[in-house]
């Protein structure tokens, strides 16, 4: 896809060299998970190697470019500065590259998530986080990885108890979005097994 090669041209100029081969890890896996899950391949790798086109802005950047392009965030949001480089690298996405709704939607959804996900956002957010060059030792990342090629939704679901168990760790807010993310998919879960 030509302008995947483009867009990779861009970000090497642009991302240090570790976050720019995070992006094409990232960019991979939501290709290998695109297909298990009947995903169009194209659509997910333009999201994935997109996804953190403005990770490396910093905490001022992100508010102006939030409050000069009227982009709507939430108090939680102004304070931990850190997840709205989902929303604005949403925006810059698609005024850069004019990617679809579908896309824009992956990249913004991947840092905070939503009770709404399409699968594609799914397949986002979990290749964010178990791209084969992450190493943790925080989270469970091999079993994040398996369960990612078996049961999606299970698999953001592990990721978020994570997220949330290291941020009460640290003492840092956590955005709403993430807890009703969690909450709708265990309901769905709940309600499936009891079929």
């Amino acid at each position: 896809m030509e302008l995947i090669e483009q867009i990779k041209n861009d970000l090497k100029q642009n991302l240090s060299e570790r976050r720019y081969e995070h992006s094409i890890g990232v960019m991979e896996m939501c290709g290998e998970l695109a297909k298990i899950y009947n995903v169009d391949v194209d659509t997910a790798m333009l999201a994935g190697i997109l996804h953190d086109n403005a990770k490396e802005m910093s905490p001022e950047e992100l508010i102006k470019y939030v409050d000069d392009n009227n982009i709507n965030i939430t108090e939680v949001e102004r304070i931990n500065t850190k997840v709205l480089h989902g929303k604005v690298g949403a925006d810059i996405a698609k005024k850069k590259y004019g990617v679809s709704k579908q896309v824009q939607q992956a990249i913004e959804y991947h840092t905070t998530t939503n009770p709404n996900m399409t699968t594609l956002d799914k397949i986002v957010y979990v290749s964010d986080k178990i791209e084969l060059t992450r190493k943790s030792d925080t989270y469970d990342i091999e079993e994040e990885r398996k369960l990612a090629k078996t049961d999606l939704d299970s698999a953001v679901i592990l990721i978020i108890n994570s997220n949330i168990k290291s941020l009460i760790e640290k003492d840092k807010l956590i955005s709403p979005e993430s807890i009703e993310t969690r909450n709708k998919l265990m309901i769905e879960k709940i309600k499936s097994n009891n079929n």
